[in-house]
């Protein structure tokens, strides 16, 4: 149920330290810690010998010595000692993981090593535009399958009744949306036309009045989206226009690891095109941001029990189709890469 050839974060930058740090990625155990140069490390949380978690050993220099027998392990993941051997067996070593720090996080890649190309990175618009502000990165766990944290986000209408405080308008009720199949995932998009500004971001508009609005949800495979609102004065929207000069733009950054097949680690951040500075603005963003996705967490935990436990078939609906087909194709890719050999390590 997991595509490995693919980049995943880890964790944000600030969280892999000269500590060693277990993790469970994508269904592996892994242990992060960063060389004494900064690099960071992701080694199998695993010493081959009795399978003790190396995270629970110490670094010594750049090398994790093991906490039970001292079997010590370079970044690479090759044994160098085994005290009282005379020689280090050649089966002696464990999976090392392409590792990179990027966008103030830190992302790792499950699969086949070569295919690690860091310009498959998921690329981040504005990062370093002087004119956009940036929210500080958060996180939070979600108990479910990571497929249903996609779904909310190929899903523009359920903000109407999750989110009624927030980001829901009446126009989110029943403006119909567009679903389009890109090359590497699924854009669900739609425009609304004369509408009343959400709550959340009437105090961020250069305008007054009603809005023309578009809801830009594009989930990228296997897990990572960009959320774009979109406020522009009424009567001036629409992808055959240019953007008006008031315009707001908010893109909110979301990059689900899964855990296991009931835990995600959901990681998000935004960027707007104004206020580069604002550390007021950022905080309130990243306050009523959390809130709102609390709101989702607590629907979407309900869903997995939901359906765990579910006496009748679930029924999908017209709205669904932008979830239905970005699993059908992730299903593909995953039954795809399976089929396919690995190479030896």
């Amino acid at each position: 149920m997991f595509l490995k050839d693919s980049w995943y974060v880890a964790a944000f930058s600030h969280e892999v330290t000269r500590s060693l740090r277990p993790f469970k990625l994508v269904g592996e155990k892994v242990v992060l810690y960063r060389r004494e140069d900064g690099t960071p490390v992701a080694l199998e949380d695993a010493c081959p010998h009795r399978k003790l978690p190396l995270s629970m050993g110490r670094l010594k220099g750049d090398q994790i010595e093991c906490g039970y027998h001292g079997l010590t392990f370079d970044c690479g993941g090759v044994c160098t000692r085994v005290p009282g051997a005379e020689k280090v067996p050649h089966v002696a070593k464990v999976r090392s993981y392409p590792v990179l720090d990027r966008y103030g996080m830190v992302w790792i890649w499950m699969g086949e090593k070569t295919q690690a190309d860091p310009e498959k990175v998921f690329a981040v618009e504005h990062w370093d535009d002087p004119a956009w502000g940036r929210t500080t990165g958060d996180s939070m766990q979600v108990a479910c399958d990571y497929r249903y944290v996609t779904d909310n986000l190929l899903d523009p209408s359920h903000v109407a009744w999750v989110h009624q405080s927030s980001f829901g308008s009446a126009a989110c009720e029943d403006t119909p949306v567009e679903t389009e199949m890109l090359p590497n995932g699924v854009l669900v998009s739609r425009w609304m036309r004369d509408v009343e500004v959400a709550p959340f971001y009437k105090p961020f508009l250069k305008f007054s009045g009603n809005c023309d609005r578009k809801q830009h949800y594009e989930v990228r495979f296997p897990s990572h989206a960009i959320i774009r609102a979109i406020f522009v004065p009424a009567g001036t929207g629409g992808d055959d226009k240019p953007l008006h000069p008031d315009v707001f733009l908010m893109d909110s950054y979301n990059f689900m690891t899964p855990v296991d097949e009931k835990t995600t680690h959901y990681f998000w951040f935004q960027m707007r095109n104004f206020a580069p500075n604002g550390e007021a603005v950022s905080a309130i963003f990243a306050k009523s941001v959390r809130a709102a996705f609390l709101e989702d967490k607590s629907v979407l935990e309900a869903v997995q029990i939901g359906m765990d436990n579910k006496l009748t078939p679930n029924l999908d609906l017209k709205i669904d189709a932008g979830p239905l087909r970005f699993r059908r194709r992730l299903a593909a890719m995953i039954a795809q890469e399976q089929r396919l050999p690995q190479a030896a390590e």
